[in-house]
């Protein structure tokens, strides 16, 4: 058995996969946010209950975070009060940056770049400096870093990032500085770049460095928290933690990489996604998870999830492999609010589990989409969360009231139905962002949603983006859980080589993979993943000369790489060059920046157990009608289908509302929804 949980803003969801029985059982239970750990364990309690299951009999068990934890503290920046030591002369390069303005202010003379994470005082210079090719051109004066270490301990930080130049060549000053740093103050954390980030790009590096020392200490006391907890109650119990990558690690290594796990929740997601996708032969996604907090927008491209290594947290640039999802602050605990124009907002701002939305009862005033659903029939209130949490109606349409219908003098359901379309025009902003922006038509894909309210805006969002089929999952309200139990370990490597492809020794580069995976080897081994479970990727990032940034290319995997190989590699820049910008060029000079490694740990994979076909009436999940509101239709009473007890083969036509324990879809008029032998409903528009 192998449990997945996924903590999120407003519930924490949990997936338990039985391998022996073939069973898979999931639920929900509210984030605690003074003590997500503690949500956690009731969550495991939860459902170690459902599957009449004991700890003593899971293998494993994966954590992901969606909004919480690292993310919050970003968001919020309430991490660690951090110090900086970095070379002599290169204490303001977090201000300079790259010299750009953010792309959302382009235009807006308001508008600045996020505030570094580390003030200036906190900056500590050393003296030493590394050449362009690794060589040590001047040593290391191990009495500026015993001043600096000095300085900052009496600055009261309690966390330190160390970055070099040129460590990534040559990591011993690094190395040192950090022996020198816990010597002298052995209660800090210390982060070294080379470490964290081992490649080129002297602000990114740095960025993803500071980022990691700033959260370490949260993180840290997060894993140590919950691995005591559990141990306390379970005994020993094997975590893993979901990566940014969409890869898991184990909680020894994560409490050293803070920053690889952030927003490790929506990665979970898009590796959900791209095993949906495998079984309906469809290899063109996108994937939506529109959670309590958050509306996160994930790419499916040939069968894989999109992952970068050029991303932002929160406005801070981060050179780490991640899946490229782009989180909006659109989810059902969205705030509905009136600017000063006079003009209906929703969100950013959420009422996330604590106080939660106006119709939980649980003090929330304010109105949010959930309670908007709710006045407009898209919720059953007896129902939610199968019956096991009450929704309060008359509470959601007293705040709507209040604070939008009466101020807008207009009824409560035009005002609900106003928030709704607000919201989609918001989600719909972000997907046009994550495809046509990068140059991917929407039309092209299928739109696999999920999320605890994913499935009651599905239809309207892929109907106003122009996507013709739509995808409602097994367990959409806790899939992106069911993607962290399907989620390899992974572990990444990468080296810096900056060569022209021309001068380029294939020899060189095959003792730079070769080192990389004796690396990648003795890390899993010591995961305890066996030789025959590991699988390794080789990579290049190549650009033109001249160029500010690459292209990713995949290499192929030969202990005796030759000029052949190199060659080939070389092409398939062209090509890929090609496809993303519509140019290449065979005559112009290639440079070969990075060499990249991914190491994985095969988990077993997970067999669905495909349902017995019936007939294409619904006839024994209908449960009754209700009215439901539709635009230019006002209320219309439509037929609410259960969702377990509809069977492949089965056919239903909009609108109609199709209902499940944690979550419930809208159908809207002039769409078809049938069933897969796996249970998955297929949506036509």
């Amino acid at each position: 058995m192998r449990i997945g949980i996924d903590v999120g803003g407003t519930f924490t969801d949990i997936v338990l996969i039985d391998d022996q029985r073939k069973k898979i059982h999931y639920t929900k239970t509210l984030t605690i946010p003074k003590n997500p750990a503690q949500g956690v364990l009731n969550g495991i309690e939860k459902m170690l209950r459902m599957a009449n299951a004991t700890m003593a009999d899971l293998d494993y068990m994966v954590h992901g975070h969606g909004t919480t934890i690292g993310t919050n503290a970003l968001i919020e920046r309430k991490g660690a009060m951090t110090g900086l030591v970095t070379t002599a002369g290169f204490r303001d390069v977090l201000e300079i940056a790259r010299i750009e303005r953010p792309d959302e202010g382009l235009y807006d003379l308001t508008v600045d770049t996020p505030e570094p994470l580390v003030p200036r005082y906190l900056r500590a210079e050393v003296t030493e400096r590394v050449g362009a090719h690794g060589e040590i051109v001047c040593p290391l004066d191990e009495a500026s870093v015993v001043q600096a270490a000095k300085y900052l301990k009496a600055q009261g930080v309690s966390t330190i990032a160390v970055c070099l130049l040129f460590s990534f060549l040559n990591p011993k000053h690094e190395q040192r500085v950090k022996e020198i740093c816990r010597e002298i103050y052995p209660e800090a954390f210390v982060s070294i770049s080379s470490e964290i980030c081992p490649e080129f790009r002297e602000f990114e590096r740095t960025s993803t460095t500071v980022i990691n020392a700033y959260l370490q200490p949260i993180v840290e006391r997060y894993i140590r928290n919950l691995t005591a907890m559990l141990n306390e109650k379970y005994g020993t119990v094997e975590v893993r933690i979901m990566q940014a990558s969409g890869g898991a690690m184990s909680a020894e290594t994560a409490r050293d990489h803070a920053v690889n796990i952030v927003n490790s929740g929506p990665a979970g997601g898009a590796v959900a996604g791209a095993f949906i996708g495998k079984l309906l032969g469809d290899k063109q996604l996108m994937t939506v998870d529109m959670g309590g907090t958050s509306f996160d927008i994930g790419l499916i491209i040939d069968g894989v999830p999109r992952v970068s290594s050029e991303g932002k947290f929160e406005g801070y640039p981060v050179k780490i492999p991640a899946v490229d999802v782009h989180a909006i602050g659109a989810g059902g605990g969205s705030i509905a609010w009136i600017d000063k124009g006079g003009a209906l907002n929703m969100g950013p701002q959420s009422a996330a589990a604590d106080p939660g939305p106006a119709c939980y009862g649980l003090g929330g005033e304010l109105p949010v989409v959930t309670d908007a659903n709710l006045v407009l029939g898209r919720l059953n209130p007896d129902y939610f969360l199968g019956g096991e949490m009450k929704l309060y109606p008359d509470k959601a349409r007293a705040a709507i009231e209040k604070y939008i219908a009466r101020p807008l003098k207009m009824s409560v359901e035009d005002a609900a139905y106003g928030m709704i379309r607000v919201v989609n025009a918001n989600m719909v902003k972000g997907m046009a962002g994550s495809s046509i922006e990068k140059g991917f038509d929407p039309r092209e894909f299928t739109l696999v949603a999920f999320g605890g309210a994913g499935p009651l805006h599905a239809c309207e969002l892929a109907k106003e983006i122009g996507m013709r089929k739509v995808v409602i999952p097994l367990y959409p309200g806790a899939l992106s859980a069911f993607g962290l139990v399907t989620s390899d370990i992974r572990h990444d490597y990468v080296q810096t080589i900056a060569k022209p492809a021309a001068l380029v020794d294939a020899g060189e580069l095959a003792q730079a993979y070769a080192a990389m995976e004796a690396k990648a080897h003795a890390q899993l081994r010591e995961e305890k993943i066996a030789e025959s479970e590991i699988e390794v990727e080789w990579t290049a990032d190549l650009r033109y000369a001249g160029q500010a940034y690459e292209l990713n290319v995949p290499v192929t995997r030969n202990r005796k790489l030759s000029r052949k190989d190199v060659d080939a590699t070389v092409a398939r820049f062209h090509a890929l060059h090609q496809k993303v910008y519509e140019y290449s060029s065979a005559t112009e000079p290639i440079d070969v920046i990075n060499v990249r490694l991914v190491a994985k740990g095969r988990v077993p994979d997970v067999k669905l157990p495909k349902r017995k076909r019936g007939d294409a009436s619904p006839r024994a999940a209908l449960k009754g009608k209700r009215p439901v509101y539709f635009a230019g239709r006002g209320y219309v009473n439509v037929s609410v289908y259960e969702r377990d007890l509809l069977q492949p083969g089965n056919l239903v036509k909009g609108p109609c509302m199709i209902e499940e324990i944690i979550s419930s879809t809208v159908v809207i008029p002039g769409a078809t929804a049938k069933v897969d032998v796996w249970g998955n409903v297929i949506i036509a528009l």
